[in-house]
């Protein structure tokens, strides 16, 4: 379940803006044309309609009353911190309302006018609560459906509430929020402060005990960035091999102390581009605006990691292989609930692997990859001993399978959330691939490094003995379908932008492209990314 936490002090500042307009009703002779210009206006969008035709197409920003006042004076300090949430200052532009409030003379004018803030009261809630844009034409690799909230439901809420309270409680409600806005408004400051300083140009390694002009490069970009403090040293010493390594962690780089080729590329990336990452992974938390679950599983595909999450604390924790980067490998976006796993599993090889390498194979030796079944559409293992040069892609009219065994592609076990992609977590006989720093080299699914202490942690709330009960099955070497008692939520996401519990920054290589795809979407529907706004 996501937590609710306090905002930040910069961004109740903003909201705390007290602006009143004159957007007055009309005299009493002029209520029927004031409701009349208000019905024509709204006629266009049916939840609009209504909301309006249910409270007998009274306005719900016009007048001199208090609760009316409290509405306009809400919107416009909401309007004026969009920038702080990443949003399109330009598209909630306070002054520019203002200006156009102030100029309704007209009944008709004021009707259209109250129409008009309530359009863009329910664009700043949509932006807000779902993102401003769609998962999926971002990337077809990003299968989520962002949470869209009914909007006559919307409005009917806000006109019964406190004005400035239902319009902060629009944003997700979750620490990691307001931890990525904290760091968003860090790194505009230090933008306009002048940022990092100097990028380091070393063309080769640094090392410990090197010195010279390079070495206090890379002293100074540190101390900039917060990792060490105030030395006028130009070796490199301990405290410079601990700023290192710090840097190193939180970029999820080889902890070795050492400025190679890959720390020095992270070093040197600017916090302009930083900031933009920031308010990429504000995006998708937004995408996620809804109830996670109180224990869920979390996979970090940037950050190649998968983890169990019980009331918003990281219980497990585990390396992950994702999918390569290519067209129909990569691993995709999306949230699913896990019902079961299987023990001893058989790999059902997919059919696109099936034509795409192995039936090329099989045309050239029949005894091709030995280790895999053909099996018939009515389950019979089929001979080897016949011409597979007669079918192509389409006409092949064979299967695959792997049965259990100490060389199966999914290993000892796999974790279950059926779902239209084939996609799920997995043991696997390739262990050396965890020790990689970039993990992209699967076929889709999930790898874990650790998956037998994963089903512990899973089984340990329906039995006493989880890793016996495990090993127990685990030994007959037969495969076993084990449920959960309690299905699990399972989110596959994708941040190369995140915080620990504690509000460190964490950054990640956009090792597909994807967050790079969704600044460029965001840049274009007028998110600005760089230097402090509203």
């Amino acid at each position: 379940m996501a937590r609710i936490v306090k905002r930040p002090a910069a961004f109740m500042a903003a909201t705390a803006i007290a602006l009143t307009v004159v957007f007055s009703t009309p005299a009493h002779a002029q209520v029927t044309a004031f409701r009349q210009a208000i019905a024509e206006n709204a006629s266009q969008d049916d939840a609009i309609a209504a909301f309006y035709r249910a409270r007998d197409f009274q306005g719900l920003w016009s007048g001199t009353d208090e609760m009316a006042q409290a509405r306009r004076n809400a919107l416009l300090g909401a309007f004026d911190s969009a920038s702080l949430h990443g949003l399109p200052q330009a598209q909630f532009d306070p002054q520019a309302l203002i200006a156009r409030m102030q100029a309704a003379d007209t009944v008709y004018e004021r009707g259209q006018m109250d129409v008009e803030l309530t359009k863009l009261f329910l664009d700043y809630a949509r932006d807000l609560q779902s993102g401003i844009l769609v998962p999926s034409q971002v990337s077809s690799d990003i299968k989520r459906q962002a949470p869209v909230r009914d909007r006559l439901e919307t409005l009917t809420a806000f006109a019964e509430a406190d004005p400035t309270t239902y319009i902060r409680d629009l944003a997700p409600q979750t620490g990691e929020y307001a931890r990525l806005m904290r760091a968003k408004i860090d790194l505009e400051h230090r933008i306009l402060a002048g940022g990092w300083g100097e990028t380091v140009r070393a063309s080769d390694t640094l090392r410990p005990g090197d010195t010279g002009p390079t070495v206090v490069e890379l002293r100074n970009r540190l101390i900039k960035m917060g990792y060490m403090g105030r030395s006028v040293s130009s070796t490199y010493d301990d405290q410079l091999v601990e700023a290192v390594s710090k840097f190193q962690a939180e970029h999820g780089l080889l902890v070795d102390g050492v400025a190679g080729g890959g720390t020095l590329t992270e070093l040197n990336v600017s916090p302009e581009e930083r900031l933009q990452s920031v308010i990429v992974a504000m995006e998708r938390e937004r995408w996620l605006n809804r109830e996670r679950g109180e224990r869920h599983v979390w996979v970090n595909q940037a950050d190649f990691t998968a983890m169990i999450i019980d009331d918003d604390i990281v219980t497990f924790e585990t390396r992950a292989v994702i999918g390569a980067n290519t067209s129909d490998r990569r691993s995709p976006e999306f949230s699913d609930t896990m019902e079961h796993m299987v023990i001893n599993p058989s790999w059902y090889v997919p059919r696109s692997i099936v034509v795409g390498e192995y039936l090329p194979q099989l045309q050239q030796n029949p005894a091709a990859a030995g280790q895999l079944q053909i099996i018939n559409a009515s389950g019979q293992v089929m001979s080897r001993n016949q011409d597979f040069s007669q079918f192509t892609a389409s006409s092949f009219p064979y299967s695959m399978k792997q049965p259990p065994g100490p060389g199966n592609a999914l290993g000892t076990v796999k974790f279950m959330f059926p779902n239209r992609y084939n996609i799920y977590l997995h043991d696997t006989p390739s262990r050396s691939l965890f020790a990689r720093e970039s993990r992209a080299f699967s076929h889709g699914c999930i790898r874990l490094q650790d998956p037998h202490d994963f089903a512990y942690a899973l089984l340990a709330r329906q039995t006493d003995d989880p890793q016996g009960f495990f090993q127990a099955k685990l030994r007959t070497g037969v495969e076993q379908r084990v449920n959960l008692e309690t299905p699990i939520p399972v989110h596959l996401d994708y941040r190369t932008a995140f915080t620990n519990a504690d509000g460190t920054l964490q950054f990640r290589r956009d090792v597909y492209g994807r967050d790079r795809q969704i600044w460029n979407a965001l840049s274009a529907a007028g998110v600005a990314g760089a230097g402090v706004q509203g």
